[in-house]
């Protein structure tokens, strides 16, 4: 613990050291997202798109130049989204690629995007190429890749998509020029420009002050901080962050318009030191989370769940008053959004709040620079290593391991102050030998690491907090069942049933337990849970499975938050108990009767067969929001809601089902904002569902021809009544 204090950042002139307790107000509970604010690009996206749907037939590539933080990627986005592009291209395919290229993660990117199926344990990249063409060939699509770096990439992407007279598209977004006209000399390289000061200061007012008129002190100083940001949207969004974050006064922006004139922007040295200023003002508890974000690698989408754990499990974060670890640190994540340092790259449907997040790489550079500064993080990809010893410049503390390293060993004594592990690629080295040097560690993220047993070192580690590990072999390691302090464990496995052990109760911090295949994420793993010796303070499990030996989920799992679950018996399930979970996957195989707690808000059922009565059921809760309909969830041609509504349901889906005629009303979904459906016998959705006022999106996937009409009846009508908000996406018609 004396280490732990001593590694932490001490409080500068510089730092804000506002405690945790200070989150109050929107703060705390705010989950929802505003759009992201987009100032000064309308030329260029029309430029583009026209270029991108004009009457030419052979495949044609066009690039988008600029320096990073000018808004590559955010312009090629708002292009990639434009309704037009949506309605002329047949496929719209998005890549990543960044410095370093890896062509079977372009190759998985491109088949995720299209939904195709894939069995990555039995594909190689062959025939990973065979069906991108497959499913690319006769389609008009549009590839965008972002972020290339090298002519050598391009030459071998370029090979992946067909020229076959379709129309297709692919845009480009590189910092350099060479690249892209390598790509294509001929085509269209758009330079990417700075903004303006009119446009600079514009967008500098939306992300501070979000539409209200901005204070007649704030001009003058506003104005030299624009200037001093030389037109770089970046610069502009986190200098506004600070502005934002901070009590509004006219010294403080005199202060950091002072700060910001000795830099020059305009390279990345001068970008990096006024991102700093972010840094530099961000609260002490915030400090640690935004160094994390630095070891992963670039572009790395993370989970924001999954992040949330990482951060409790490393002592990031501070308890406050009656709330749960989990919801502080979730408040940790949006301060970062709000400060501009963390992009939210998609959102649940429910609450508009971030499911997965990513820095941009001039972000996560500074978090580099400022994590070396204050050795937190050690990179192994970014030093070199001796034969089988490790000569960081500085004591490593956590260690994040982007490239398989041979001669990779932990017998060196700095290994002894390792704290966190994690490992984002395959290593030859044995890792689980490595065990007895862990002694202190908090965090092991293995799940690129394929195990085959475990050794007796597993049982020294008694600290982990966060264990993700990826086993081969059947058979739940016992051994894990002593890591008392764990509260995290995702077991990755192939085998579709993990059967746990009876004392995994032993595990008395643990929150969260999670299993999934690790090549197909499609493909359902469940934990059997035979018998249990005392009930879990468990807040969230995946795929459990109860035995004969347990009988009900409240003397097992009595504080469950997220319980998936899956049954192979027709029996009555009773989750009525459960009075805080709030999140609830049912998957049967044979009819059953289902009570629920009043306390949900995300329901999803599968294989039920429900009798559309029983909908009645859900309809009486007064909290759900999100409903999902998959597979044979209920049974019967015709689904009448029978002017009862859905008080709190904003989202919508169903998938899979035998209805034909479904009858709704307007008043049956009072807040609905998104319907999605996938129901190739249904034949109309309810004129009625159009009037709803809230309503913003609906998408229909594999309909029929009479489905698609219905819908857009519904947008001609909303339309006639001035209605021009409500989006219609159609997908891949059956006609």
């Amino acid at each position: 613990m004396k280490m732990d204090s001593s590694l932490r950042p001490k409080t500068t002139l510089d730092q804000s050291a506002a405690a945790p307790s200070s989150f109050t107000g929107s703060q705390q509970g705010s989950k929802k997202l505003s759009n992201e604010i987009i100032v000064g690009f309308d030329h260029d996206t029309e430029l583009i798109r026209d270029k991108l749907v004009e009457d030419q037939r052979r495949l044609d590539i066009v690039s988008i130049v600029g320096m990073g933080g000018i808004g590559k990627t955010t312009l090629a986005t708002k292009v990639f989204n434009d309704g037009y592009v949506k309605h002329h291209f047949h496929v719209r395919v998005w890549v990543n690629v960044s410095q370093t290229y890896d062509k079977r993660g372009v190759l998985i990117q491109i088949l995720e995007s299209i939904r195709a199926q894939l069995d990555l344990e039995k594909t190689n990249d062959s025939r990973l190429r065979e069906l991108v063409h497959r499913h690319l060939f006769g389609k008009r699509y549009l590839i965008v890749i972002d972020d290339i770096w090298h002519k050598q990439t391009w030459d071998k992407l370029k090979v992946f998509f067909p020229h076959d007279n379709s129309g297709s598209r692919i845009l480009l977004t590189s910092r350099l020029y060479e690249v892209a006209k390598h790509a294509n000399s001929d085509g269209l390289i758009h330079h990417l420009g700075y903004l303006n000061k009119e446009k600079s200061w514009e967008l500098l007012c939306e992300k501070v002050f979000h539409g209200k008129d901005c204070p007649e002190w704030s001009i003058k100083p506003g104005m030299q901080i624009v200037e001093n940001c030389q037109g770089l949207p970046l610069a502009v969004v986190v200098i506004a962050g600070v502005l934002a974050k901070e009590a509004q006064s006219e010294n403080f922006w005199v202060e950091i318009a002072k700060r910001t004139c000795s830099y020059i922007v305009g390279d990345q040295n001068g970008c990096l030191e006024t991102l700093a200023l972010s840094y530099n003002h961000l609260p002490l508890h915030l400090r640690e989370c935004f160094l994390y974000l630095g070891g992963f690698p670039e572009d790395y989408m993370f989970q924001v769940q999954k992040l949330i754990w990482l951060w409790v499990a490393e002592g990031f974060v501070q308890k406050a008053g009656d709330r749960s670890l989990e919801d502080i640190a979730e408040s940790y994540m949006m301060d970062l959004i709000d400060r501009n340092l963390v992009m939210v790259a998609d959102r649940k449907k429910s609450d508009g709040a971030a499911r997965t997040c990513k820095v941009h790489d001039l972000v996560r550079e500074l978090c580099l620079k400022k994590a070396k500064e204050e050795q937190f993080i050690l990179q192994i990809e970014r030093y070199k290593l001796s034969s089988n010893v490790i000569t960081p410049p500085y004591t490593p503390y956590r260690m994040f391991i982007e490239k398989d390293t041979n001669d990779l060993s932990f017998t060196h004594s700095p290994s002894k102050s390792l704290r966190s592990f994690l490992c984002f690629t395959f290593l030859s080295v044995d890792i689980a030998k490595c065990f007895y040097s862990f002694v202190l560690l908090r965090v092991l993220d293995l799940h690129k690491c394929e195990l085959n047993d475990f050794s007796k070192g597993m049982e020294l580690l008694v600290h982990l907090r966060y264990l993700a590990i990826w086993k081969e072999s059947e058979g739940f390691p016992t051994s894990i069942c002593n890591l008392w302090n764990l509260q995290t464990l995702i077991y990755i496995s192939k085998h579709r049933c993990i059967d746990l052990p009876g004392n995994i109760s032993d595990l008395v911090n643990l929150r969260h337990l999670r299993t999934h295949h690790p090549y197909n994420k499609r493909t359902k793993t469940s934990f059997l849970l035979r018998s249990i010796e005392k009930p879990m303070n468990l807040q969230s499990i995946s795929g459990i499975v109860l035995g004969d030996g347990v009988d009900n989920f409240q003397k097992c799992f009595p504080c469950i938050k997220e319980l998936t679950y899956t049954t192979y018996r027709r029996k009555r399930n009773e989750f009525k108990s459960l009075t805080y979970l709030e999140k609830l996957k049912v998957t049967c195989y044979g009819g059953i009767h289902i009570t629920f707690p009043t306390s949900l808000k995300t329901l999803t059922l599968e294989k039920c067969f429900l009798p559309w009565s029983d909908m009645s059921v859900i309809q009486s809760l007064p909290n759900l929001q999100v409903l999902k309909l998959k597979e044979d969830a209920f049974k019967g041609s015709c689904w009448n809601t029978n002017e009862q509504d859905f008080p709190q349901l904003t989202f919508l889906r169903l998938e899979k089902l035998d209805i034909e005629v479904w009858e709704a009303y307007s008043g049956s979904f009072p807040r609905l904002r998104q319907l999605e459906i996938i129901c190739r016998n249904l034949k109309e959705i309810p004129l009625e569902i159009g009037d709803i006022p809230t309503l913003q999106l609906i998408k229909i996937w594999n309909g029929n021809h009479s489905i698609g009409q219905s819908v857009r009846r519904i947008q001609e009508e909303q339309s006639d009544f001035g209605n021009y908000d409500l989006k219609i996406d159609v997908k891949r018609f059956f006609w």
